[in-house]
């Protein structure tokens, strides 16, 4: 409702829409209407007698084309195929629309984790440094254990503020793809902990098969060859003969009698039977032939298009699902591995450089296991608009 774009197709639509209530006028009689003022003089033998006369003469006019060998009816087709064109053209806007919101969404989900990881990692390295303060104070660790560990701090603080950042600039995405300002303030909910990762169950095949079926911008690129194909017919209906009814009624009053007046009445119906007019008709036709072919090659471009989509969309699914289980296994043992390494270093019995190794693996993994969530969420929804559907949201995502 708010995305300037969606507006411009839709009234794009209606635009068309009104083209199609042009079109059909050609099968209505045209009926105009018309008043002419006149004055005439006149001189008869040399000027010896003048004769002015003043004339009003209103009148009406019928033009009717009675046949024309199918160039209307092409004509009508044509603007019939470019409003479902249009219209396709916005439910395909629209779907866009979705995905980029859909997108960033879940980036936003996404970078909010990552402050939350990064706020956690910066608590552990606060630990890790003050674990080092208090050894060395005992006596048992080296001020280079110290250094080593504020270090870690330092650099734990400045991700954290780094990723604050994107916080903000993936807001005003969201905005912006929401239909208002960039810097409306704009919040939503969690990034879902605990997704139901299921396997896709439809095969490759009938998720293409979908997707010829539904994508809107598949039918789009089929209704234009359509109306490119009407177009050519209705430049070859110009080079046919036509039958045209000609009518019309006038009354001539003539001024200096207010009682005089004059009625025509007439009527024709004229058979047009084009001969020659500089070979435009054949330079015409043959330029809507190949813009008709031209347009068919583009359907079947997009359809190629659109099964590269689908078949890329659905690897990247397939392959987010074996992420997903893989980077959790990662973040346990990671975490598992840095409170081994914590509790070693206070007990004496660990360096700090394991300590900081461990805590550095850790907090990679929380970035990994964060973002390959984010990246399932998105390769899921890609999925569903390269196949031409709208609902898509994943179970376990917000709503």
């Amino acid at each position: 409702q708010n995305a300037p774009q969606t507006r411009s197709t839709w009234l794009s639509a209606r635009a068309a829409a009104a083209g199609v209530v042009s079109r059909r006028s050609a099968y209505y009689p045209q009926i105009d209407g018309q008043v002419q003022a006149g004055y005439s003089h006149q001189t008869i033998g040399k000027g010896l007698f003048t004769v002015d006369q003043f004339t009003l003469t209103p009148g009406a006019t019928l033009n009717y084309l009675l046949f024309d060998l199918g160039g209307r009816g092409a004509d009508v087709g044509e603007a019939e195929a470019l409003l479902e064109a249009a219209n396709l053209n916005h439910n395909a806007t629209v779907q866009d629309l979705v995905l980029r919101v859909e997108q960033a969404y879940y980036q936003y989900l996404s970078a909010k984790a990552l402050v939350a990881s990064g706020r956690e990692t910066v608590r552990e390295a606060q630990i890790a440094y003050q674990a080092a303060e208090e050894r060395r104070n005992a006596g048992v660790a080296t001020v280079a254990d110290v250094l080593q560990a504020k270090t870690q701090l330092s650099q734990a603080n400045l991700v954290l503020q780094q990723s604050e950042g994107q916080v903000a600039t993936v807001r005003g995405a969201l905005a912006t793809s929401l239909g208002v300002p960039a810097n409306l303030p704009v919040d939503v909910g969690e990034l879902p902990e605990n997704l139901m990762v299921r396997p896709i169950s439809d095969a490759v095949e009938k998720l293409i098969e979908q997707a010829q079926a539904q994508r809107p911008d598949l039918a789009r690129a089929r209704a234009q060859a359509i109306a490119a194909g009407n177009h050519e017919s209705s430049i070859h209906s110009r080079g046919m003969p036509s039958l045209v009814l000609n009518a019309g009624a006038s009354r001539n009053y003539f001024l200096d009698d207010c009682c005089a007046h004059g009625d025509l009445y007439s009527a024709a119906v004229i058979l047009r039977i084009p001969i020659f007019n500089g070979f435009r008709d054949s330079a015409d036709l043959l330029q809507a032939r190949e813009l008709a072919r031209a347009a068919e090659a583009d359907a079947q471009s997009v359809e190629q298009q659109i099964i590269l989509q689908v078949w890329s969309s659905y690897q990247a699914v397939k392959t987010a699902e074996l992420r997903v289980g893989t980077s959790r296994d990662l973040l346990a043992s990671a975490l598992a591995s840095a409170e081994v390494a914590q509790g070693r270093y206070k007990a004496g019995v660990g360096s700090i450089l394991d300590l900081l190794t461990a805590q550095t693996a850790l907090a990679n993994a929380r970035a990994q296991e964060v973002q390959v969530r984010a990246d399932w969420l998105i390769s899921v929804a890609t999925l569903s608009h390269d196949t031409g559907a709208l609902a898509l949201a994943p179970e376990g995502a917000a709503q």
